[in-house]
């Protein structure tokens, strides 16, 4: 088959690669360079033991507390615009302890096949930055901690187990943090990739097994006949296809749309920033969990990442927010240097879903467009089985995941599940 992906970040690569090793003819398009938009600043980690769903129990009045404070890791932007208003509410929905167990046994399940699958890619030539520092999840409130303590037995059948820490614990894992940490949870297990050099060996390695990748190409519309869609005209020309896969991470709602299918994709902008050189020496990669940043350390430097915000399609710089991720880490560090030198403060939107689980699937029931979109903070995690399962929907293979078929979003699908 000759399939289109649209969108160049890491799922839609990672789907391009497993196609065209199936022998497909693959062509990739982005509105942009490829790797360039979420997929670049991520946490830069396979979150395994951060596997759980956006929508949690507690989120809203949390949310509410937190919406009150323009530096809190958590802020959606008040706003009458329709849309907004649906998705929100709809999150609203799915913030219960039925709902939130239910997407992160899903995730679980994805996020633990990544590890052998991130393998198997570096066996077929792939080289990208890779490290196994393991995760510490660090708290200085018990509250928090004994909170997501509650859910270890979940991570514990899927193969996640940590090491339950107290203080001093804390401090042997990673000798750098504060006093402030007083609790943590060590998954030693726990992978890190620098993202940049993942999304490029995928783009690399599409090119030189006979597919193309076609950056600074936006899929405009696309062309329908008897079969299905037949053709995706981009700003360059219009490219014949037998099939399309939508991945095209936030744009893939409003690409939805054109195809008849909305999607209930809606941006949440996180930010990053990288210190070059590291300002300290960690020896795992860790989340302070209270303020929600994530610090990983790659090669030559430290990323910090962290915050979701609500407020429309908008990758502008909050610096009030970006400062609050850096205080984060002079707090919950001994030696860090706040004066320490950085790149710029990088933000992007993040595909998210009202019930906090991906997309993956027949956008219309038999028909020859599939999406992979829709992961929200887990794009990395998520990148290699939710590609081997595109791979193997197109194949015919396997079913489609009811929890991530596209089809879940219809009016009336949420009561006939239950």
């Amino acid at each position: 088959m000759r399939i289109v992906v649209v969108g160049a970040g890491v799922v839609g690569l990672a789907c391009a690669y497993e196609l065209v090793r199936d022998g497909h003819d693959v062509v990739v398009v982005d509105a942009g360079a490829a790797g360039a938009e979420a997929s670049h600043g991520n946490a830069a980690k396979i979150a395994v033991a951060e596997s759980g769903p956006v929508p949690a129990p507690g989120m809203i009045v949390q949310g509410l507390k937190w919406m009150l404070r323009p530096d809190s890791p958590f802020y959606v932007k008040p706003s009458l615009a329709p849309g907004h208003l649906r998705f929100l509410l709809r999150m609203a929905r799915h913030c219960n302890e039925t709902d939130f167990r239910s997407g992160l046994e899903l995730h679980l399940r994805l996020a633990t096949e990544a590890d052998a699958l991130f393998d198997e890619w570096r066996s077929q030539g792939l080289e990208f930055e890779t490290h196994r520092r393991g995760v510490l999840l660090a708290y200085e409130s018990g509250e928090h901690f004994e909170a997501r303590l509650g859910y270890q037995a979940v991570f514990d059948r899927f193969g996640a187990q940590a090491e339950v820490l107290d203080a001093d614990g804390v401090h042997r894992v990673e000798p750098a943090l504060s006093d402030r940490i007083r609790h943590g949870l060590y998954y030693p297990g726990d992978r890190q990739i620098e993202p940049d050099s993942l999304t490029s060996a995928l783009a690399d390695h599409v090119r030189e097994l006979g597919g193309e990748v076609r950056e600074h190409s936006e899929a405009r519309a696309f062309e329908r006949g008897a079969s299905g869609v037949q053709g995706v005209v981009t700003a360059h020309g219009r490219l014949p296809c037998d099939g399309v896969v939508l991945a095209a991470g936030v744009w893939s709602g409003p690409l939805s749309r054109k195809l008849g299918v909305p999607l209930p994709i809606h941006p949440g902008k996180g930010y990053s920033v990288d210190y070059a050189p590291a300002p300290l020496a960690l020896r795992t990669s860790l989340t302070l969990e209270d303020a929600r940043v994530a610090v990983t350390p790659l090669d030559g430097m430290v990323r910090l990442a962290g915050t979701m915000e609500f407020s429309g399609f908008d990758d502008r710089v909050d610096r009030t927010r970006a400062e609050a991720i850096k205080r984060a880490a002079s707090e919950g560090f001994r030696d860090w240097d706040p004066e320490a030198p950085h790149r710029e403060v990088w933000a992007g939107m993040r595909p998210m879903t009202p019930d906090g689980r991906p997309v993956v699937g027949s956008l219309d029931n038999g028909g020859n467009v599939w999406v992979a979109s829709g992961h929200g903070m887990l794009g990395l995690t998520l990148a290699p089985g939710t590609a081997r399962t595109v791979r193997r929907l197109i194949r015919g293979e396997v079913s489609e995941d009811p929890l991530t078929s596209p089809r879940r979003f219809r009016r009336g699908a949420h009561r006939s599940r239950r």
